[in-house]
């Protein structure tokens, strides 16, 4: 038989499958829902359709079935619209429509084995990291993907909006995690590498270690659930204790139980991971582009002898007061200008974990700790000007006073400077008058 019957056949088969996998309401819902926010763009066994696409309803999944679609595949990035994506938008147009971005670690390698080893690794390392709520899926084929949804990561570093950090931020994570596993990686595979009957060409360990595919803007993956053209396998959902004893027999498209692939995660989980792949990559890759968005400008801090409230501008007294809405803004604010001003670490911390305590809903602790630790892993930097969006976006309007002088930091050496002033004049007229000199003498 040639190659182009095989082909013919095997394409057939599949496009039986689907007809009747697609068919199942559980499966149209779950892709429906998962493309919310996303770009969604159905492949026909061989070639894409148009981007970008979006579904507006569950059923549509079946009527592009209908039309030859034999699998989804999905956007890490998370758009306000994804049909207003277009080619001729230039990168601050499309940081302006994306809202955000999910982590997504797509394993790929030559043997099914490895792959499983190297998702037990990085799951474990995200958990290292603080991540615990991780979503894992088969690929459909010889991998695995694992996910670390948006909302656990932090909405800026340094002044520095997250979202508009793509693909650059989880490049960065990529490479980091891919070397902290590496040599248990290189041990594990090594250890079965010569058991195994089926691996034939290992002459290394290395040449055959599994890839974590790096990402790139507008970069797709199988949607959870949809079926893979080669295998006719469907990308399910797995527990991490699954993987060890996975096999593609529990992938088949007709057995498969509906799970979520996103997990509910904790608001800013992944705070301390990205934080960590950014000092790495910035000690490791000096010279890389990426570093150059979160490097801060040198700032030389103001050391004062004593820094009482009274010092502090109104905006910041507000603050310290508590907040409902826009506490991880203001923790960015208080943090920055306390270091600025040369606080002691150990007051900083007795400070923000007091203001912390009066906010209507606390933020964790966790992501305190993280914050402040990365705070002072970088430079100092001064806090935003009182005509940023920070102090307006968080229920804080700066007087006229602060909107003059510009920067909390200006605030706090005028009233420490002014209150000095005082204190000398204080001093002067308390000072004994020397007598005059008797000039008769």
């Amino acid at each position: 038989m040639e190659e182009s019957e095989k082909e013919n056949i095997k394409e057939e088969r599949i496009r039986k499958i689907t007809s009747m996998y697609y068919s199942r309401p559980d499966i149209q819902k779950t892709i429906f829902d998962f493309s919310k926010n996303r770009e969604i763009t159905p492949r026909y066994f061989e070639g894409f359709g148009k981007r970008p696409d979006s579904l507006q309803y569950p059923n549509e999944v079946m009527e592009l079935v209908k039309k030859g679609a034999t699998s989804f595949h999905c956007s890490e990035e998370l758009w306000e619209d994804p049909m207003k994506i277009s080619t001729s938008l230039n990168e601050k147009q499309l940081n302006e429509l994306r809202i955000g971005w999910d982590l997504l670690l797509d394993i790929d390698s030559k043997y099914l084995d490895y792959s499983k080893i190297m998702a037990e690794l990085v799951v474990k390392m995200l958990n290292f990291h603080g991540v615990k709520n991780v979503g894992i899926k088969f690929s459909g084929s010889k991998g695995f993907h694992i996910i670390v949804p948006w909302k656990a990561f932090p909405v800026e570093i340094n002044d520095v909006k997250t979202s508009d950090m793509f693909p650059k931020y989880p490049r960065i994570i990529l490479k980091y995690l891919t070397e902290k596993i590496k040599p248990e990686l290189v041990k594990r595979i090594t250890s079965i590498s010569v058991s195994n009957e089926y691996v034939k060409d290992v002459a290394e360990s290395e040449k055959v270690i599994p890839d974590l595919i790096l990402v790139s803007p507008r970069h797709l993956f199988r949607a959870p659930y949809s079926l893979h053209e080669k295998t006719a396998l469907s990308s399910a959902v797995l527990d991490l204790e699954e993987i060890k004893d996975f096999s593609p027999k529990d992938a088949d498209p007709f057995k498969v139980k509906i799970r979520d692939f996103v997990p509910d995660s904790t608001e800013g989980e992944a705070s301390r991971l990205l934080m960590q792949a950014l000092d790495w990559n910035k000690e490791n890759n000096p010279n890389e582009e990426e570093n150059k968005n979160y490097e801060t400008k040198i700032y030389n801090p103001i050391k004062l002898e004593k820094i009482s409230d009274e010092y502090l501008p109104p905006s910041i007294r507000k603050i310290l007061e508590g907040l409902s809405d826009g506490r991880k803004r203001a923790l960015f604010i208080l943090i920055n200008l306390f270091r600025s001003i040369g606080m002691e670490r150990n007051e900083l911390e007795k400070r923000i974990y007091d203001w912390n305590n009066k906010n209507a809903v606390p933020l964790k602790e966790g992501y305190l700790k993280a914050q402040i630790f990365w705070s002072y892993r970088n430079k100092i930097i001064p806090p935003p000007n009182y005509d940023k969006d920070y102090y307006k976006g968080i229920g804080v309007i700066p007087t006229e006073e602060e909107m003059r002088l510009k920067n909390p930091v200006n605030y706090v050496v005028k009233k420490s400077s002014e209150e000095k002033k005082i204190k000398e004049k204080k001093i002067i007229k308390k000072a004994p008058k020397k007598a005059k000199a008797d000039v008769n003498r």
